[in-house]
């Protein structure tokens, strides 16, 4: 994240939603992604012997998988269809890797084809999709205590309350990382917007989470720590 980013987002909050959205490391043995990023490191390995992708383009791209599975499950709320759309994120990278400028953002470059997957091939999945059964959010360790004890269930209330595209350019910066710049070109729209966008959020999120540790304050009994 830039300072400028970064400026925007209070730490507490940038780390509980870090908290809410982990990056997803492990992979399930013999999983049809595992499998896929396995052919797709041998491709690499040979690509790079012969000098037709760089170093840095090969470990970018690996590199990427467990930031690409957040990005997706943050998407589809389901952690075998990000799985999927991580596949077809890998598939197509690979397919246009002659696309890609060197000396550009290739985390904004996948994220974007990522994104692209998920609207124009995956109509099925929504944007605005909750998890009203609290699916994602039980998958995940129990949140450490914060500064305003919010817990993950009053993250996820709060962000499925989010404008849809407000949250995901919140996601974008809080989260992944990006600068406005970058997660305007991944979203299609103008840096300023993206700004407007995760200022909007930020200060609903914070309402909403700062209500909520109220709310459990009152709802205390007289004398409870």
């Amino acid at each position: 994240m830039t300072e400028t980013a970064a400026a925007l987002i209070p730490s507490h909050l940038g780390g509980l939603l870090q908290e809410y959205y982990p990056e997803a490391v492990a992979l399930e043995a013999g999983s049809a992604l595992g499998q896929v990023l396995a052919r797709l490191t041998r491709a690499l390995d040979a690509a790079e012997a012969q000098a037709e992708v760089p170093a840095a383009f090969r470990a970018g791209l690996l590199g990427a998988v467990p930031r690409l599975r957040r990005y997706a499950l943050s998407l589809t709320h389901h952690g075998a269809d990000a799985d999927d759309l991580v596949q077809h994120t890998l598939l197509k990278a690979w397919e246009h890797r002659r696309q890609f400028a060197p000396g550009s953002s290739l985390s904004a470059w996948l994220f974007a084809i990522l994104r692209n997957g998920f609207f124009n091939g995956r109509r099925k999945y929504r944007l605005e999709v909750a998890d009203p059964d609290g699916v994602h959010a039980a998958a995940l360790s129990s949140a450490a205590e914060q500064e305003h004890r919010a817990s993950l269930r009053d993250v996820q209330g709060a962000l499925d309350r989010l404008d849809p595209a407000q949250r995901e350019a919140l996601l974008l910066v809080a989260v992944e990382g990006l600068s406005y710049e970058a997660a305007a070109d991944v979203i299609g729209c103008p840096a300023g917007t993206v700004k407007s966008r995760v200022s909007r959020a930020r200060d609903r999120l914070g309402q909403d989470l700062d209500r909520n540790d109220l709310d459990r304050t009152l709802a205390a009994p007289s004398g409870a720590a």
